[in-house]
């Protein structure tokens, strides 16, 4: 359909349907150039489009014709001839003459471009150059008529040879030829234009609506899979629950005791359900946040009080891999409107994984301070200007292995690892991040990552600071 149009279009030029005179020509451009034929030749010019308008009028008023006008019966008979001469079609390339009862011409001349007419050029009143007498149809006109004084006026008119008018509108025919197809082609060009750009809106239209179509799809199956995920977490999360809890209860000897062999192997057992079941919990608080079911009890936090418990709860993994577990806390920090425990997670998230990729002898801080934080939507080139909000920034640094620039927009993402091969030293499923991130938003609070030179990494969390209003 676009493809019809656009030939539909193109076919409307070539064939020579519409594209009107005044489409093709510059107004301004044509009533300069009847302009410069009066000057030489002071016959006068006007130029009309098919439907009539008047595109330019080279005349002035006749004397004689407005004396005329003057009388009764005057007026009458310059009105017919002006009648007469609007209603004549001289045809494609035609050319017709009329005479006026003063005995004056007027000679109406076809505009045609590619065998349309497109207009008429109407030159005169004009006598020939012989005439010396009052015809008698001017003598007749009015029983008022002054003689003498239409006599007088009549002299003054212009004078031509009809050969001479004939030379003077073929040479204006063909300027106004070279002007029509200088017109058409721009327009020709400017239609071709606006129906290729009409051409590529519809098929830019129809690739939206197919990746609507598609996005659609990817929704919904990104719904399916959080539902998927969800079930089949819940599903395994039961039997897991028991398979760790016998392998405790083994391990405490309940059933019997077990050798120092069996005693392993049950210890492995625990070991990798727990870790097993960190993931399925992993699993399930993502499909929670991504459909957003996921409640949080928000109340006035002190997030000084949250990073100390962290604090707290990592040393002993921190003092068995050797690594220096800081915390660092500014004065008088004020509260937050959160869920503590979910900036818990957040935070023992961030700090596992400081630990884990730092060697031994390397250091993690946390810091809390206060700032100022800028709202969504705001622009950073007028920070002067824009509503800025208190906030606590925590930085948790480290002097690990570090992550590459060109990662760090993509560690949030669900399931991705930096290194991502079999042969990776470090373990985990790539879904604590893209969990942090959506924990810190669902406080309207930003997470980034920062270069620790010259090694290292450093998550910066802020979190807005409650309002005198949340209580």
């Amino acid at each position: 359909m676009a493809e019809s149009a656009f030939l539909d279009s193109v076919d409307e030029l070539t064939i020579g349907k519409g594209a009107p005179l005044e489409e093709l020509v510059d107004r301004n451009a044509i009533e300069e150039l009847a302009g410069s034929f009066y000057d030489l030749f002071r016959i006068p010019l006007r130029i009309f489009a098919e439907g009539g308008k008047l595109l330019a009028d080279a005349t002035h008023s006749e004397p004689l014709y407005t004396y005329l006008n003057t009388l009764k019966e005057g007026r009458r008979a310059v009105q017919a001839v002006v009648d007469q001469v609007k209603s004549v079609d001289p045809g494609v390339d035609g050319d017709e003459v009329v005479t006026c009862v003063t005995g004056a011409s007027y000679r109406v001349v076809s505009i045609s471009y590619d065998g349309r007419q497109l207009g008429r050029m109407i030159f005169g009143p004009f006598l020939a150059l012989g005439v010396k007498e009052m015809p008698q149809s001017l003598l007749d006109i009015d029983p008022a008529l002054d003689r003498d004084e239409a006599r007088s006026l009549l002299g003054k008119m212009p004078r031509a040879r009809q050969e001479t008018v004939g030379q003077i509108a073929n040479h204006l025919r063909r300027t106004l030829d070279l002007i029509l197809f200088s017109g058409h082609r721009a327009l020709l060009t400017s239609k071709m234009h606006l129906a290729s750009v009409r051409e590529s809106y519809h098929e830019l239209e129809a690739k939206n609506r197919r990746l609507q179509e598609a996005y659609d799809r990817l929704k919904e199956l990104d719904r399916l899979k959080s539902n998927f995920l969800a079930t089949v977490s819940h599903e395994l999360r039961t039997p897991l629950t028991s398979i760790i809890g016998y392998s405790e209860m083994l391990q405490e000897g309940i059933a019997g005791d077990l050798s120092e062999e069996q005693g392993e192997f049950v210890g492995t057992i625990r070991e990798k359900g727990e870790q097993l079941l960190e993931l399925i919990k992993s699993l399930l608080d993502l499909s929670k946040l991504e459909s957003g079911t996921m409640g949080m009890r928000k109340t006035r936090t002190d997030l000084g009080a949250v990073v100390r418990d962290v604090h707290a709860t990592l040393t002993p993994t921190a003092h068995k891999k050797n690594v220096s577990l800081i915390h660092e806390l500014g004065d008088s920090l004020p509260p937050v409107w959160a869920d503590a425990e979910r900036l818990r997670q957040v935070f023992l998230n961030l700090g596992e994984n400081a630990i884990k990729f730092t060697p031994e002898g390397g250091t993690v801080t946390f810091s809390v301070t206060p700032t100022l934080m800028s709202l969504p939507g705001d622009d950073e080139t007028h920070a002067l200007f824009s509503n800025a909000r208190e906030g606590i920034e925590v930085r948790v640094s480290d002097t690990g292995i570090g992550i590459p620039e060109s990662e760090r927009s993509r560690v949030f993402d669900a399931f991705y690892q930096v290194d991502s091969s079999s042969t990776r030293e470090q373990g985990g499923t790539g879904l604590g991040l893209s969990i942090v991130k959506r924990l810190v938003e669902g406080h309207d609070g930003v997470v980034g990552i920062e270069a620790n030179e010259p090694q290292g990494t450093v998550f910066v969390v802020t979190i807005p600071c409650a309002r005198s209003n949340q209580v």
